[in-house]
């Protein structure tokens, strides 16, 4: 392997999930980095802040020099011994920093004088992002989509994964859409949900395919957003609109708003994972609130509160179906239904969740346009 990887070359050891060294310090890591990814830094925050701030003062070499100074003797040493605890685990590692240049010139450089030779990616970071983003540009310019629509509780997500091709949005959003979509783990940066979405393209591979169904989302997904020119993209695309009476959406909502989140936040942590799960419920009430007017918003507490003291006081959640069947029927499908009379003109399909599945499945033999169906 040659010591230098070309970004354009990217798409085999993202695809394969190549294990990285970021040379970044963790404060760009934390905004973002690429899957597969360990940050070993060859700076701290505090170093690469010194270090800035004499570039800015006096220059490149100075700037040099300051960094020779701060990353010697056991410093140094401990660096190149995690590195190379790293590569002796994973030997097939590769090196990069934001564009290639000089942190993960020096750690390549500092990794051969111990006899152990390491590739960088070329333009680093900023090369392989913009790759990325390039996908994703490439996609909504040129491929079809077909967006799931249907209320809330229709389980529009799982019709999505069960389809194909398909990308499943709020997945790699981590966060169901909704005010009581958020999950237990964060979300990711928008930086890393861009760039999970730009390798879910990838391993599609999209340019196999003349029609990707989606779901029919808003412009954010959460504390993320949908690149502004796949929405655009979508917002024109033909709508499967899935139809389910209220008790199927109830129990939909029942298994993974209260089931699995409550699952998930005691597996999480055992001792507070109660009080967080009463505290999410709560605040995603909190947030729609002035929506919900006060009047039906203290009915549905007081439902909330109630279905609460029997779920985490006696461990019998059912009474959480009272309080999800109002909020249906009182907000999200008058608010949905309103929407969707906007969108009347996109709709190629209605139906229920099996009838759309074998609606779904004819249409990857054929490839003419939807709106000729």
């Amino acid at each position: 392997m040659s010591e230098v990887i070309s970004a354009e070359s990217c798409r085999e050891f993202l695809l394969n999930n190549t294990p990285l060294i970021d040379t970044r310090a963790p404060v760009e890591f934390v905004k973002g980095s690429l899957p597969a990814a360990i940050n070993l830094p060859l700076l701290n925050d505090d170093e690469r802040e010194q270090i800035g701030l004499k570039y800015k003062q006096a220059g490149q070499q100075a700037a040099i020099q300051l960094g020779e100074r701060l990353i010697s003797g056991e410093v140094r040493n401990q660096r190149v011994q995690q590195w190379i605890g790293y590569i002796q685990q994973y030997p097939d590692a590769l090196l990069f920093c934001f564009r290639g240049g000089l942190r993960s010139q020096t750690v390549q450089h500092w990794l051969a004088q111990e006899g152990i030779f390491v590739p960088r990616i070329a333009g680093g970071y900023k090369a392989v992002r913009r790759y990325l983003l390039n996908i994703i540009e490439e996609v909504y310019k040129n491929c079809r989509f077909l967006l799931v629509a249907g209320k809330t509780g229709c389980a529009k997500t799982s019709l999505v994964n069960g389809s194909s091709p398909s990308i499943d949005l709020e997945g790699l959003a981590n966060h169901r859409g909704s005010a009581f979509g958020r999950r237990v783990q964060p979300q990711p940066t928008q930086i890393n949900f861009e760039i999970a979405l730009a390798i879910a393209l990838l391993r599609l591979p999209y340019e196999d395919y003349c029609r990707i169904i989606l779901e029919d989302e808003s412009h954010a997904i959460g504390s993320v957003s949908l690149p502004h020119g796949l929405y655009v993209s979508m917002r024109n695309s033909p709508l499967a609109v899935i139809e389910e009476p209220l008790s199927y959406r109830v129990e939909t909502i029942m298994h993974a708003y209260i089931q699995v989140n409550y699952f998930d936040y005691i597996t999480q942590d055992a001792a507070n994972g109660e009080v967080h799960f009463k505290e999410y419920l709560l605040s995603s009430l909190q947030r729609i609130r002035n929506r919900l007017g006060e009047e039906l918003y203290q009915e549905i507490l007081q439902d909330l509160g109630e279905a609460l003291r029997q779920h985490l006081g006696h461990r019998d959640s059912e009474a959480h179906r009272i309080w999800i069947e109002k909020l249906l029927s009182n907000y999200y499908d008058p608010m949905y239904e309103y929407q969707l009379q906007k969108k009347q003109h996109r709709i190629v399909f209605r139906g229920n969740s099996e009838e759309f599945n074998k609606w779904a499945k004819r249409l990857q033999y054929r490839n003419h346009d939807l709106k000729n169906d």
